[in-house]
């Protein structure tokens, strides 16, 4: 069971990788990816796997009244199902964010961003949103951050393998941003909730430097060797694109950046997922939209509504992250990610080491149930690597940070950008790959030194 598994993932990997050549849609392939997985592991499954007779055991003393028979496709639903609900808040996070930065742009309220950024030479502007986007993403996260600067793009760079690019480019930057802050990836702050990492001033310290040398070692480079111009898309005057006047602008401009600042506040006050707090923010963005809008005629309202912009949310992408998530939960549960772990544990040994290959094999699998098996080999101890603060836990916050940079599938962020500006999977690994590399290491070599 568990070769076929791994058997069905590689191949729908390699389908999502070759999209553009056997010419499906990505978000097919992931679909098939990860309910074949799933399907495979309930179908193949006769008895509990030993990583999980503790949870059916409770689910058995929960569920007595029923069957005994019943107990293991009960138990494996009931675990489908626990996975789903991490997935589905994921999505809706996704879908929440994409919709409050789509309707700030349809009502062209980046513009007080881009209206502001005059160079066309490529280095500069690449300096400019990524120094932008290292310090969004720590505040943010590195996915809502992500969306954010690919809407901005869209402003900026008329090119589509240009913007493909710095869009590219971004990703690493978002990553690298959001590795330093405990709320800016989803995997510093599973370390940060559950004791390994409780000190916020010690991750920004430790982790600062080493993050921001992941962003400019790959900047540096490109101010070498990137040359020319940027072409920008071509805009109409106000009044032939857009039906919204400047005060309106300004106003859907600053309640969306507030409403995506407010999630981070929301889930600290509330200890509520953080799609919770997105939900409010777009429900209060809609509820002033309807206010604001209600005299106008229904052709501007059309344009300038929320279910107007829910048309345009890309559903395909949503679908392909639902795909990649089951398949990786699938591994999780078959006890294929923990296997992994173990075997890094008892072959590399050297802590530096071990985080570094997660942080490599997260470009491939999804970092969140990486650092969950290494959480739950590595007990917190008292003294040393291993205890609160660290150098293991910390490394390992940077490493599962950024190094799913590696490829344009390897984290929540790359994930949203794929999807948004239809990316190819090799052509990130031609022109992008490398560099994301480059910062990786350069950010550990920081580490290292800086723990020596």
């Amino acid at each position: 069971m568990e070769i076929a598994i791994i058997i069905v993932f590689v191949l729908g990997y390699l389908a999502i990788a070759l999209e553009h050549p056997i010419h499906v849609d990505k978000a097919a392939s992931a679909l098939i990816l990860g309910v074949g997985c799933w399907a495979l592991f309930v179908l193949g499954v006769d008895a509990v796997p030993e990583l999980l007779e503790h949870e059916f055991e409770i689910f058995k003393s929960e569920n007595s009244i029923f069957r005994s028979d019943e107990m293991l496709s009960m138990f494996l639903e009931h675990r489908l199902l626990h996975h789903l609900s991490e997935i589905a808040s994921i999505l809706f996070f996704l879908m929440g964010a994409m919709t409050i930065v789509e309707t700030v742009d349809a009502h062209e309220g980046f513009r007080v961003i881009t209206d502001k950024i005059k160079t066309t030479n490529k280095v500069k502007l690449l300096w400019i949103l990524s120094i932008l986007t290292f310090f969004f993403s720590a505040v943010l996260d590195n996915l809502t951050t992500t969306i954010v600067m690919v809407s901005l793009l869209r402003k900026l760079i008329d090119d589509k393998q240009t913007r493909w690019f710095f869009v590219g480019f971004l990703v690493i930057a978002a990553n690298a941003g959001g590795a330093w802050s405990p709320i800016g990836d989803v995997t510093t702050t599973m370390l940060w909730i559950k004791k390994q990492l409780p000190d916020v001033p010690i991750i920004v310290k430790e982790l600062f430097l080493p993050s921001l040398a992941t962003t400019l070692v790959p900047l540096a480079i490109l101010s070498f060797t990137m040359k020319g111009k940027i072409t920008r898309p071509q805009r109409f005057s106000d009044h032939d694109t857009n039906p919204a006047s400047d005060r309106e602008r300004m106003l859907i401009f600053i309640l969306g950046v507030a409403g995506l600042l407010f999630v981070p506040v929301f889930k600290t006050v509330t200890h509520l997922p953080p799609f919770m707090g997105m939900m409010l923010s777009l429900g209060i963005l809609w509820l002033v939209t309807e206010i604001i809008h209600r005299k106008k005629s229904l052709e501007a309202k059309r344009q300038l509504n929320v279910l107007f912009v829910l048309k345009k949310i890309d559903s395909a992408s949503v679908l392909f992250f639902l795909g990649i998530l089951l398949g990786v939960s699938a591994l999780q549960e078959v006890g294929i990610l923990g296997g992994v772990a173990a075997w890094l544990d008892s072959t590399v040994g050297n802590i530096y080491a071990i985080d570094l290959t997660i942080g490599l094999l997260s470009a491939i699998v999804d970092n969140v149930p990486l650092v969950a098996a290494a959480q739950g080999m590595y007990p917190i101890a008292a003294e040393g690597d291993f205890a609160m603060n660290g150098n293991f836990w910390l490394f390992l916050a940077y490493c599962a940070g950024t190094g799913g940079s590696a490829l344009i599938i390897g984290s929540a962020a790359g994930v949203a950008a794929m999807g948004l500006e239809r990316i190819d999977f090799i052509w990130y690994l031609k022109k992008l790959t490398w560099l994301a590399i480059v910062g990786y290491v350069a950010g550990a070599a920081v580490f290292i030194l800086m723990s020596a």
